[in-house]
Order: structure tokens, then C-alpha cells, then sequence
């Protein structure tokens, strides 16, 4: 035993806060060997006994009656078990657009608070528009991994902004930083569910060639949420997890399985006229809205109206209904993989004791256009000043819609139907784009009573999720987080209504905002606007709404209550203050712009061969509305290699340089049209073979090439693309329309063209062609950017107001 003179006692250490006492703390007994010691360990942090696993099960751009539960005729018997265990919520409401409802489902808190005023693509300098998560709002997976659970997250995140996306970026407001122990998916907000983009698997983008034949992205990241869950229950059989499972489907580009498909064919030759009406008569038999409500006329408001089905062609009838088949079985194809997932847990013997929840972030779009397109990448285009000839759609032969070789989206008739009975769509503020299916179920915890019907009609909010699963798994929200407070939640639990459909709702009050179009709610009132992009912002704009008899949205009362218009349009103003929602867009084009940063992202590069893929926001900064080269430096051609030099986009738009048989070739897909030329043979020796590509007037570019600093005096071949006329463009290729918008959505690959090919003729013949010779590197060197550049026309009309003043 020591004593205060033995030489061996431990001496009392100096305060410094530069060091710290490694005893400091410590509630066992530290001796000078373990016999003299008493061990003690720390306490790890465990949930509840019993507390419940949660599932959130998250569906883009679903509209309230596309599954079964809510009145659709799509199977959807997954969904049906669990609202027959379940609760609906009839009266659930979201943001009308993909990153602010993640936003403020993941923190509960509202959007523009968040940061998320608008999609995780712009970044316009301000703070509504930051896009990203801050310390002081900790996301529901950080809560629940905090009180001991484990969490997942699959599928779509787009709470990344795209230009942080890159392997480079910090990763600050990834998943796994936010949360997560584990991540597959996609960062961004669409993707091909055939040939994804880009895959990231935790922190780290995926180096993939090619997918496997017979490769479906929602089948993959169902497995991946298996594996996950199987895995934890190998390693602990008590742990509760958190699996935020957040699908791709249903939006756009539409693309299904061979076998999904069939199963719907010829279920929508009626039209979207008849199947908005029987999907009504199923809500009101369910009990959704009260007695008296009214189904209204289809939208007509201008640039969103729809015409009769009746008064479209045959022609029209077969191509549109297809659409509808295609976008039907990638619901019926999600309810199946929720199956697949519940049967897991069922047979973990947890199905019981957890929480699932299933909705969408926002209502049914009508992004589509009055036609649909077979060119989705060309339909998103949106510039003032697109050609007379610019074309939002390609000719496709009908059995190739909804496969990997067409990037199709429906009609806008078909998205009214997707919101039945509600007016407009994503995007707006009305409630098409706002109100969405809500589906609940935990048998062990919120059992139903009998006679309860399971519907619930009181309004709720997104930002009412976090609050309730935290309620319901018993896990306190902190005021402090990590020795900092956290910021207050605008969002009300509402376990109370779950459990007793008598109960009052707990959100009385919520304003809304996207891109100017406007809401504002307050105990049953609602007080909204549909801004026309550009115009001046008045109290003329609004309309007012008694959603307790007229849910519906269609008699404007706002005559006859001047003084509650007024009162509302105040709370509203007040509101926007305090949460961050200003500025509103206008015509500036503001949200064009980017930050300084992004000017480093159009310096010149050299990918060296072996190069993963560049991401695609970083590869589409190099060419976005502007001239550039790019220099494939060769270690001497020699005759017999071949294979894809550079590569750029997919089947929705790219460029791909390639060497087959001895000759040099470019390929051109034009939004879905292929274009293709023929540069001659590829001389012994060859260095450098240099594509120059120059923005012309109305959006176009024209196409050189050059062989060792010569000019190649190319071949068109014509168009290969399915139905479209062949050309006589001239040599070598141009003028073409350019790529702009969201294609290429794939990024640039070196010495293959990965994935989604530019060419599928040129892929059914190599696949992904990886270049057999010598090649070193790939330079790209951007231009100067055209005057029709957004960001520059932006730069240039701030200016212009700034002088002014």
C-alpha cells in the first residue's frame, strides 16, 4: 500500500487545459499494477427495453392516390397490410418540392430555416439557400444514433448540394456525416434506375463499368437495406435500428422492369378522365374527405392545363397510356420490394414492434408537358431563349418506353390523376403538390381499436415526423447537443392522433413557399397563391380557401373575407422573416448563379487513364454553355487498338470519341437522337487527336476533330436512333443543340464509356469498349462561356440594376 513519502505514489498533475489527465474521471481505482487497481468501463448508451425499429420509407413525386390505400388501382397489397395494421393520415402535408421536404423531414424543422429553399442544385448567396445541414439542427438519425441505434439510409439523398457531390468535396453534409452508419444510394435527385449515375457507398463514389444485365436500381438498394438489417441482427440481436430507406421512383426519367410492365398493359386506355373519377369514389368510400366534397375540373390554369381525354388521337391514346404503364409499374415494383423488406423482419420475428412509415415528398409532377416526352433531359430544359426547333421529345418505337434505352415521363394528364382529387402539382403550392399519402403501422405500439377505421383527417406537417418517431421510440430531443444548443423545432408530434382518431390535431398553423408560389394555413384555412415566374408580387395573387368543406381547393372566398386575406397574408409575411424565405425568386435569373468556388471547378483538367469517372456536376462545368477541346494523348496508335478514347453523358445525351476497326469516329446523342460521324482511319503513330467544340449562335455547337494538330475532314453517318430521319450534317458534325440542363447527367469517363452508354448500337456491339492501346490522358480545356450563358445573363442584369441604382 503506498504511502504520501513512497516515491511511487502517484502525483497530483498540474491543471493544463493543453493536457488532459488521462485518470480524470475515472470511477474504478488505478494502482501501480492490476492487482492493486479496480477496473470500471464506461456505460454505452442503450435504447429502451423493447424500443421499436423505425423504417421510413420515402417515394419521390407520388402523388395522393397512387397506392391502394389512398384510392389507386395499382396493386399495392404490401401497403394495404400495413394501413389495415395502420393508420392514414388523409389531411398529411409536405413541401412541394425533393430537397426541402428532406430537409425538414430529416430535422423537423422548416426548410428555408435548414437552408433548403429550393432543390440541393443552385446556390444563389444566400442564407434560405445555403443547402446545407448546420451543427446546431441535428437530423433524426443523429437523435436516434445518439440513444443507441443503429442507422441506415438507402437510396436518394439530395440534401448534398450537386456541387459537393465530388470525391473531393469534404463531405461535411453526406449521409454518414449526418448520422448515418451506412450509405448507399445516389446523392442526387434523379437518376437512371437502370444504369444509376453514380453510386456512392458510404463516403466514397462507386467505380462501376457495367451493371449486370438485369440490373434495377430499386431492387438494388432493397437488397442493400436487407443486408444491412441481417447483418445487425448477426452481430445484436437487440439493437434497435433506423433504416431510412428513400427511393429514386417514381420520379422521372420513368423507366420499369420488362416483367412490372406487362402487368399493367392496356389498365389505362380508359384515360386520366375516368381514372380520376374512380379513384375519387374510392377516397370518399374510405372516408379521406367529408361529405359534399367536390372533384374538380382538370387543371386549366395556363401552362399547367389538360385537355380532354376523349379529344386526343388514337395515336396519342396508345403512346400516352403507355407512360402511365411504365410510371404504374414502378409503383407496383416498390410495394414489391417493401415486401421483400417486411418479410425480412418477419422473419426476424420484428415486423410487430416496428414503426413504418410510407410517403412521398411531394405531390404528383407535371414536368412532363401536356405531350410527354421520350427526351426527358430535353423536356427539363428550361432557357428564354431556346431555338424555334428545339425538340422536347424523340420518336421511340412504343416497346422501348420504360426501358434502359428511353428517358421517358408522362403526360401532365397523368400527373392530375396521380394527385387525385387535388388542383396542379409539384412544385405549386396548391394542394397537388402539398398533400401526399401518408401510411403509419406498429402493431405492438399503436394497436387498432376496434371500429377504428385507421383514417385520420387532422392536418399534420413534415416537420410533425421527427418529433413523433422520437415520441414514439421514447428518445428526448436535447436543448444541447455536444456542449452547444440545438436550434428549436417548428414541428409537433402527433403520436396523440395516431392513437385516438378523435383527437385534435397538434399543427394548427404553417406557412409555405417554392420558387414564389405561396401558402399559408391556419386552423383550417388556407391562404395561397400561383405565381407566374417573373411577375411582381401583389395581394391581388391570393385566393382563399375553407379546406373543412372544401378540401378541394375550388370556391375562392377571398372576396368576401377581405380582412382574413389581409390577416393571413401578414402572418404570412411575418413568417417568411423569421424562417429565412427571402428573397423570392423574380427575373433576375438569381438562381442561375454560383458562389466563387464553382469557378475552380471550369479550370482545365487532365483525367489520366484509369481515372474513376468525374462526377457529373464537375464534368458538365467544363462545357455548359460554352466552347471547349478535349486533347486524348496517345502513346503512339497502332493499328488493331480500339476502343472509347472519352466519354461523355448516356442514352438521355453525351458525346463519346472512339477508334473501331482502324477508324476514328464521334458519336453525338442529341437528347436521344444519335448522330454519328466518321473521321477516317486513325493514322500508325498517332499522339494526339484533339475534338474542338464551339458554341455557336441558338444553342449549338459544331464539332472539329484534329489527328496530330491536322484537321480531320470527317464522314457524317448519319442518325441511328430509333425512328429518327438521318441528316446530311454537315461535316464533321454540327450545328448541333447543345447539352445543357441536366445533360450529360454521367459524368466523363476516360478510356471507356461506363455505364449508360452514349451510343447503343456501338455498346450492343463492345458494351463499355474499354480502349485496348496506349492511352495516356484525357485534357479538357473550357472556353470562354457564350452570351447566352444563364450565369453570365445573370451577372450581367445584376450589374445592369446595380448601376442603375
Amino acid at each position: 500500500m503506498s504511502t504520501p513519502s513512497d516515491p511511487h505514489l502517484r502525483p497530483t498533475p498540474q491543471p493544463d487545459p493543453h493536457r488532459r489527465d488521462p485518470y480524470a474521471g475515472f470511477p474504478g481505482t488505478v494502482g501501480r499494477t492490476f492487482a492493486e487497481s479496480v477496473p470500471a468501463w464506461p456505460r454505452r448508451v442503450r435504447p429502451r427495453e423493447g424500443a421499436p425499429n423505425i423504417v421510413v420509407v420515402l417515394i419521390d413525386d407520388m402523388g395522393y392516390s397512387d397506392i391502394g390505400p389512398f384510392g389507386a388501382e395499382i396493386p399495392t397489397p404490401t401497403l394495404d397490410r400495413l394501413a389495415t395494421t395502420g393508420v392514414r393520415l388523409a389531411n398529411y402535408h409536405t413541401m412541394p418540392l425533393c430537397s426541402p421536404a428532406r430537409a425538414a423531414l430529416l430535422t423537423g424543422l422548416n426548410p428555408h430555416r435548414v437552408g433548403y429553399s429550393f432543390v440541393a442544385n443552385a446556390d444563389p448567396g444566400f442564407p434560405g439557400y445555403g443547402m446545407e445541414v448546420a451543427g446546431d439542427i441535428p437530423t433524426l438519425a443523429e437523435l436516434l444514433h445518439d440513444a443507441g441505434y443503429a442507422t441506415y439510409a438507402v437510396g436518394k439523398w439530395h440534401v448534398t448540394r450537386d456541387s459537393a457531390s465530388n470525391a473531393a468535396d469534404n463531405r461535411a453534409n453526406w449521409p454518414l456525416q449526418k448520422g448515418f452508419d451506412q450509405y448507399y444510394g445516389v446523392l442526387e435527385g434523379l437518376t437512371s434506375l437502370f444504369h444509376p449515375h453514380q453510386l456512392v457507398r458510404d463516403n466514397s463514389p462507386l467505380d462501376i463499368d457495367e451493371f449486370p444485365d438485369g440490373y434495377y436500381y430499386t431492387d438494388d438498394i432493397t437488397d442493400q437495406a436487407v443486408k444491412m438489417v441481417t447483418s445487425l441482427r448477426a452481430h445484436d440481436a437487440d439493437k434497435p435500428f433506423f433504416l431510412y430507406l428513400a427511393h429514386n421512383a417514381v420520379h422521372g426519367p420513368l423507366q420499369a422492369k420488362p416483367e412490372d410492365l406487362a402487368r399493367h398493359r392496356g389498365r389505362y386506355d380508359g384515360g386520366w378522365d375516368e381514372l380520376r373519377r374512380t379513384r375519387f369514389a374510392r377516397q370518399l368510400a374510405a372516408g379521406h374527405f367529408p361529405p359534399g366534397t367536390e372533384l374538380p375540373e382538370r387543371n386549366s390554369e395556363a401552362g399547367y392545363e389538360v385537355g380532354p381525354w376523349d379529344e386526343l388521337t388514337d395515336v396519342q391514346q396508345k403512346l400516352y397510356a403507355r407512360y402511365m404503364e411504365v410510371y404504374a409499374a414502378m409503383v407496383d415494383n416498390v410495394d414489391q420490394n417493401l415486401g421483400r423488406l417486411t418479410d425480412t423482419l418477419a422473419a426476424l420475428g420484428e415486423l410487430d414492434n416496428t414503426i413504418i412509415v410510407f410517403t412521398s415528398d411531394n405531390g404528383g409532377t407535371g414536368e412532363g408537358g401536356a405531350e410527354g416526352t421520350r427526351s426527358y433531359f430535353s423536356r427539363f430544359v428550361h432557357h428564354p431563349n431556346l431555338p424555334a426547333d428545339w425538340n422536347p421529345d424523340v420518336r421511340r418505337e412504343i416497346d422501348l418506353i420504360g426501358g434502359p434505352r428511353s428517358l421517358v415521363h408522362y403526360p401532365r394528364g397523368w400527373g392530375m390523376a396521380s394527385n387525385t382529387p387535388f388542383r396542379l402539382y409539384k412544385g405549386q403550392t396548391y394542394a397537388g403538390g402539398v398533400r401526399v399519402p401518408f401510411v403509419l403501422s406498429w402493431p405492438a405500439g399503436l394497436p387498432r381499436a376496434e371500429g377504428d377505421t385507421g383514417v385520420r383527417t387532422q392536418y399534420q406537417y413534415v416537420t410533425d415526423i421527427l418529433p413523433t418517431l422520437l415520441e414514439l421510440a421514447g428518445v428526448e430531443r436535447p436543448s444541447e447537443r455536444r456542449g452547444h444548443p440545438v436550434q428549436e423545432l417548428d414541428g409537433t408530434g402527433f403520436a396523440s392522433v395516431l392513437r385516438d382518431g378523435a383527437a385534435p390535431g397538434t399543427h394548427h398553423e404553417q406557412y409555405c413557399e417554392m420558387t414564389g408560389n405561396r401558402s399559408y394555413y391556419r386552423d383550417g384555412w388556407k391562404l395561397v397563391t400561383l405565381h407566374r415566374p417573373g411577375t411582381p408580387y401583389d395581394d391581388g395573387e391570393w385566393a382563399l380557401y375553407d379546406l373543412r368543406t372544401d378540401p378541394t381547393e375550388i370556391h375562392d372566398l377571398a372576396a368576401e373575407h377581405p380582412d382574413l386575406v389581409k390577416e393571413l397574408s401578414a402572418a404570412w409575411e411575418a413568417a417568411a422573416w423569421r424562417d429565412g424565405v427571402f428573397p423570392l425568386a423574380d427575373g433576375s435569373g438569381a438562381l442561375a448563379l454560383r458562389g466563387p468556388e464553382a469557378e475552380r471547378l471550369r479550370r482545365p483538367v487532365t483525367l489520366l487513364a484509369g481515372t474513376p469517372e468525374l462526377e457529373r456536376y464537375r464534368s458538365s462545368r467544363l462545357i455548359a454553355f460554352r466552347s471547349f477541346t478535349v486533347e486524348a494523348a496517345l502513346d503512339g496508335y497502332r493499328p488493331g487498338d480500339q476502343g472509347v478514347l472519352v466519354s461523355h453523358g448516356d442514352q438521355g445525351g453525351g458525346y463519346s470519341l472512339y477508334v473501331e476497326e482502324g477508324r476514328l469516329r464521334l458519336a453525338y446523342n442529341q437528347y436521344g437522337d444519335l448522330l454519328e460521324a466518321d473521321g477516317g482511319p486513325l493514322p500508325a503513330g498517332a499522339r494526339l487527336i484533339t475534338l474542338e467544340v464551339t458554341a455557336v449562335a441558338d444553342l449549338r455547337w459544331e464539332f472539329r476533330l484534329l489527328v496530330d494538330g491536322l484537321p480531320v475532314d470527317g464522314l457524317p453517318v448519319g442518325d441511328t436512333g430509333d425512328g429518327a430521319a438521318a441528316g446530311a450534317e454537315p461535316a464533321l458534325l454540327g450545328p448541333v443543340h447543345q447539352l445543357i440542363g441536366m445533360a450529360p447527367f454521367q459524368g466523363i469517363s476516360v478510356g471507356i464509356d461506363r455505364k449508360s452508354p452514349v451510343s447503343w448500337p456501338l455498346y450492343e456491339r463492345h458494351r463499355s469498349f474499354r480502349y485496348t492501346g496506349a492511352l495516356h490522358s484525357v485534357t479538357y480545356r473550357p472556353g470562354e462561356p457564350a452570351p447566352y450563358d444563364p450565369e453570365t445573363v445573370a451577372r450581367a442584369l445584376r450589374e445592369a440594376a446595380a448601376a442603375f441604382e
